[in-house]
C-alpha cells in the first residue's frame, strides 16, 4: 500500500499529504497579535499565553504520527520598545541564535484517530532565556521576534525510512502566532489583554503578585 517516490504535486507521503491543521482559539490570537504579541521567558522556563492549541484532520486514523513544535527567528534583529511611541524599534543585529531545539508532544507517537479526536494543545512547552537549559525547554533570546512552527511526521515502519524522512512530515505556520520573546511584558495593553483573558492569571485580577 506504500505509494512510490513522486507521492502527488508536493512528494509528500500519502499518510501526511492531506494532513490539515486549523489553530484554536485564533480570534483571541488576532486580538493579540494585533497589539504585538509578547511572550515571557524566564530562566526557569514559562509556558505561553495564548497556548498553541490545534485541530488535525485529514491524517491516517491507524497510523501513528510524532507531532512537534519549533521555533524560527523571524529576521536578523533585536529590538527595543519605545513607550513614548508604543512601538518595538528595531535596535541593532539579533544575537547569535539559541541552540534550534523541538518539543514534542508529550502524547507521541500516538494514532491519527486519537490526534484527531480532541484540540491538540502544547499546554506543557516552557520557554527560557537559560542558554544552558537542561530541562529541554524551548531555548530563545529576549527582544528577539519569532515564529512557532508545528510539524506532523509521520512514523515510517520501513526499515530504510530514514532514506524518506522528507516526505514523511508536514509543517504549519500561522502568522497570527508570531511573538516577541520579553523578560517583562513591555506594552501595558498586552498586560492587561493577558490578564482578562487568562484563567491562571488569577492572582493578577485579585491584586497579588504572581507567584
Amino acid at each position: 500500500g506504500w505509494a512510490g517516490e513522486g507521492t502527488g504535486a508536493s512528494g509528500k507521503n500519502q499518510r501526511v499529504c492531506h494532513a490539515a491543521a486549523r489553530l484554536e482559539m485564533g480570534s483571541l490570537w488576532e486580538e493579540f497579535n494585533r497589539l504585538g504579541t509578547e511572550m515571557i521567558v524566564t530562566k526557569a522556563g514559562r509556558r505561553m499565553f495564548p497556548t498553541f492549541q490545534v485541530k488535525l484532520s485529514g491524517l491516517d486514523p491507524l497510523a501513528d504520527y510524532v507531532l512537534l513544535m519549533d521555533f524560527i527567528p523571524l529576521d536578523d534583529k533585536r529590538y527595543r520598545y519605545a513607550f513614548h511611541s508604543s512601538s518595538w524599534l528595531a535596535a541593532g543585529r539579533a544575537e547569535p541564535a539559541a541552540p534550534g531545539r523541538v518539543h514534542f508532544h508529550p502524547d507521541s507517537p500516538a494514532k491519527g484517530a486519537q490526534w484527531m479526536r480532541q484540540i491538540v494543545s502544547f499546554d506543557k512547552l516552557k520557554l527560557t532565556n537559560n542558554l544552558l537549559d537542561d530541562n529541554g525547554h524551548i531555548i530563545l533570546n529576549s527582544m528577539h521576534r519569532y515564529q512557532p512552527r508545528f510539524h506532523v511526521v509521520f512514523v515510517d515502519p520501513r526499515r530504510d525510512s530514514e532514506r524518506f524522512a522528507h516526505q514523511n512530515f508536514k509543517s504549519f505556520s500561522f502568522p497570527e502566532t508570531q511573538f516577541m520573546a520579553v523578560t517583562a511584558y513591555q506594552n501595558h495593553r498586552i498586560t492587561q489583554l493577558k490578564i482578562a483573558s487568562n484563567p491562571f492569571a488569577k492572582g493578577f485580577r485579585d491584586g497579588d503578585p504572581e507567584p
